[in-house]
């Protein structure tokens, strides 16, 4: 689009966003067929209107990823990321609710023009796979149909500009990266995983010892319980064990280094420290945002179950199965909700020296 070069020469409303070209994009296959239906056209403008909300997804997760590029990630650029991130989760949220839009098209009224569709699906959106690979989701964990590669829709340029991504570093990569530089793990004497393991030792012990006291619990009960709270070989033996953790890694079970693991960890449990707080609310955000994917995922997976039940998909696809699948196996941030099993009440969480308290606080002195 050509605008004139002088800023303060006016442009026109309809100029300036393009609507010739928008609102003339809407071409309807039955109509040239001679055999309209009508609601193909909202089937056009509600995937126009998705396919617009992955560019603006896509142009907020490139402005994040590359604040994290670097090896030094300025304080006030946390905070712009989680502000982008927020944005994020609002157009998300849209996503979902636009379901509901698709879902006044009825199964018979969608028949009528469903076979003009064949073989496009919205498998060939390349814009939500860049959405994916920029996230972090592995090509080797995708599911895919036919057994073709996840990229076999897209040409040529298309698939380096994937593989491109995913070579130079995904927001998961980045995000390993700069957790792997946090500096408050060992501080002087002070080593944080030695007294957060002192903490989940004293947490279990008094987990034990209430359920041996209870009289309301059978030796069969108590005998059951205390197997199921078990010790820091079972739920901890990760974060307490660096070849374990290693060991879960190359089983492709767990992705964030142990670092990386830890210094989340360390975030998570002293959240409320004021140079902590950003950043949890980093971690936070992109929790929020694989949740509301996999909430999209399962959403259009019952949306397509509801129009056209067990049919194939236009693509090839098994349709409602496949997409059950991917909502179900296609995870990016697991490592952040394997946290949660790690985490310790406040009461026995410990207290930090009060130089590192002071170096995670906003001091200062009067003179």
């Amino acid at each position: 689009m050509e605008y004139p070069k002088d800023p303060y020469i006016s442009i026109h409303y309809r100029k300036y966003l393009g609507l010739d070209k928008i609102l003339s994009a809407q071409h309807l296959r039955s109509a040239d067929l001679e055999k309209p239906a009508h609601d193909e056209m909202l089937f056009i403008v509600i995937h126009q209107i998705y396919e617009l909300w992955f560019k603006q997804i896509i142009h907020e997760l490139d402005s994040v990823s590359k604040m994290f590029k670097n090896d030094y990630l300025d304080e006030n650029n946390i905070a712009t990321a989680v502000s982008r991130l927020d944005r994020v989760l609002v157009i998300m949220n849209i996503l979902l609710e636009q379901i509901k839009v698709i879902e006044t098209i009825k199964p018979m009224d969608f028949l009528e023009f469903r076979n003009y569709l064949f073989p496009a699906s919205g498998f060939q959106s390349f814009q939500f796979r860049k959405v994916e690979v920029m996230l972090g989701l592995p090509s080797d964990q995708r599911i895919t149909y036919n057994n073709l590669p996840y990229h076999s829709p897209f040409t040529d340029e298309e698939k380096r500009e994937l593989d491109s991504i995913e070579q130079s570093g995904t927001l998961v990569t980045e995000l390993i990266a700069w957790l792997e530089r946090t500096p408050f793990l060992k501080f002087n004497e002070y080593s944080f995983l030695k007294v957060y393991k002192e903490a989940v030792n004293k947490m279990i012990g008094k987990e034990q010892d209430a359920i041996r006291q209870s009289q309301y619990l059978t030796e069969q009960e108590k005998e059951m319980r205390l197997a199921m709270v078990g010790n820091t070989s079972n739920y901890f033996a990760s974060i307490f064990d660096e070849e374990a953790h290693n060991k879960l890694i190359a089983e492709g079970k767990l992705r964030f280094s142990y670092k990386a693991t830890l210094a989340a960890l360390f975030i998570k449990l002293y959240r409320d420290e004021p140079i902590l707080q950003v950043p949890n609310q980093l971690l936070e955000r992109l929790l929020d945002i694989e949740e509301l994917l996999t909430a999209w995922r399962y959403r259009h997976a019952q949306m397509v179950l509801r129009t056209l039940g067990r049919k194939i998909g236009t693509g090839g696809s098994s349709g409602y199965d496949y997409l059950a699948k991917t909502a179900e196996k296609h995870h990016i941030f697991y490592d952040l909700y394997n946290l949660s099993t790690m985490m310790i009440p406040k009461e026995d969480l410990p207290e930090l020296p009060k130089e590192l308290k002071d170096k995670l606080s906003f001091t200062f002195t009067v003179k």
